[in-house]
């Protein structure tokens, strides 16, 4: 079924538009969601995920609707994350996380905010210079959470070779927002 379609389903509220939707982008969802949490945490962010589609449409009609639900899914998914990491339960995300601090400086104080605009903006610039291909690999392991070991299957080369690549692209970005003026 099309996007349109299902968009179609839950504008007339019919309940065949969740079951379309996890029909079509369950695999696609899930993956997001284990990609950052626990395989029982990801059921519940992804069963949450339907759930807030529901009330989002209408009055919202996404165009892109796989890129509207995967950020849905992955905002759950971290929110779930942080709550859990209060609460002292780790997992993968740590360490994607410790991967990218030392590239991109925290955004989390109020006397940051205008500069958390101005890094996401250079952020922005930076990812739309790259290849596709390296481009590709950065969202897959920082935004997907993907791991090494996955993308590194996906690119038929080993994870040491895949790591080296991703440092020089942190590298590369940490360099380039030196040169906006962005600190870190």
């Amino acid at each position: 079924m099309e996007d349109a379609q299902i968009i179609a389903l839950y504008i007339q509220r019919d309940e065949a538009a969740i079951a379309e939707t996890q029909r079509k982008y369950g695999a696609f969802c899930s993956r997001i969601a284990t990609n950052i949490l626990s395989a029982e945490d990801a059921e519940e962010c992804v069963n949450d995920a339907y759930h807030q589609v529901w009330l989002a449409i209408p009055p919202q009609r996404p165009t892109h609707f796989s890129a509207w639900l995967g950020r849905i899914v992955r905002n759950n998914a971290i929110n779930l994350w942080n709550k859990n990491h209060r609460k002292k339960r780790y997992n993968g995300m740590t360490e994607l996380l410790s991967e990218l601090e030392e590239s991109i400086p925290s955004p989390r104080t109020m006397e940051r905010e205008l500069e958390a605009r101005e890094l996401s903006d250079c952020l922005d610039h930076w990812l739309r210079a790259l290849k596709q291909e390296d481009r590709v690999l950065f969202l897959r392991r920082y935004w997907y959470g993907m791991s090494l070991q996955d993308l590194a299957k996906e690119q038929h080369m080993s994870s040491g070779k895949l790591a080296q690549r991703m440092f020089r692209l942190r590298t590369n970005l940490r360099q380039a927002l030196e040169k906006e003026g962005i600190t870190l």
